[in-house]
């Protein structure tokens, strides 16, 4: 499978809830799989995509498979989102300064 870009991983409805529950604590694979109305092969797929994009890490601890965020994933999203917040800051400033001539 081709490596999605994080806009590609962060538009699934399912991948985006399973980061918000990895944002309150790690959990096992069961317990994720637990909060859909989806098969298990399904969810491991979810967490495949976010893993090989560096969102979560998958950790075995006993017989459990533990996912955990990892701040990876969320760089590249954080850089654009950095960037357009700088663009459009630097847009007001100078229509700030336009209206403050007039």
């Amino acid at each position: 499978m081709a490596q999605l870009d994080v806009f590609q991983v962060i538009a699934d409805p399912s991948r985006r809830q399973i980061l918000h529950l990895l944002s309150i604590d790690q959990l096992p694979i069961n317990i994720i799989a637990n909060n859909f109305e989806m098969s298990r092969p399904a969810v491991s797929k979810h967490l495949k995509i976010l893993a090989d994009s560096g969102f979560i890490s998958i950790s075995v601890k006993g017989r459990e498979h533990y996912c955990t965020l990892n701040e990876d994933g969320f760089v590249q999203l954080k850089n654009w989102m950095d960037y357009y917040d700088n663009f459009w800051k630097t847009k007001l400033q100078h229509l700030e300064a336009l209206m403050d001539q007039g």
